[in-house]
């Protein structure tokens, strides 16, 4: 009881120093910031949460030694796609400057989830093999 006592202390103290340095800097637009925060704390609550609890529960008829892998493959390639999606639909591309987003992020965060897939791929075959030799063992 102490420890979280202490942690919440230590956690309340930190978000106050940041919200005291917020204010003290004159060139910080707190509205701004305050929206890109809101708009965080909505990501998470509106976008992630509701699809990790998805993922979980189109999950349960998988066979345990494979449903985390599944999905902590998911949760990734959700996660990153979630991240990537602003560049991928050239939220602040301007034809004046071709310099801004410059890349195929389309392309690259397909090659991205394809490489999840390969790892999780290469996991589940790895515990396959694993799982056929200690029942071979016996």
């Amino acid at each position: 009881m102490k420890r979280r006592i202490l942690g919440h202390g230590v956690g309340g103290a930190l978000i106050a120093t940041g919200l005291w340095g917020l204010a003290r800097e004159s060139d910080v637009d707190l509205v701004g910031w305050a929206v890109w925060f809101g708009g965080a704390v909505l990501a998470h609550d509106a976008v992630l949460v509701p699809c990790v609890l998805l993922v979980g529960a189109a999950t349960t008829r998988l066979p345990r030694s494979y449903r985390r892998l599944v999905q902590g493959a998911l949760m990734v390639g959700g996660t990153v796609t979630l991240v990537a999606l602003p560049f991928v639909l050239g939220l602040g591309r301007r034809a004046d400057n071709p310099s801004i987003l410059p890349l195929p992020y389309g392309r690259n965060l397909l090659i991205v989830l394809a490489a999840v897939l390969a790892l999780a791929a290469c996991i589940a075959l790895c515990q396959g093999i694993r799982g056929r030799r200690s029942h071979g063992d016996r």
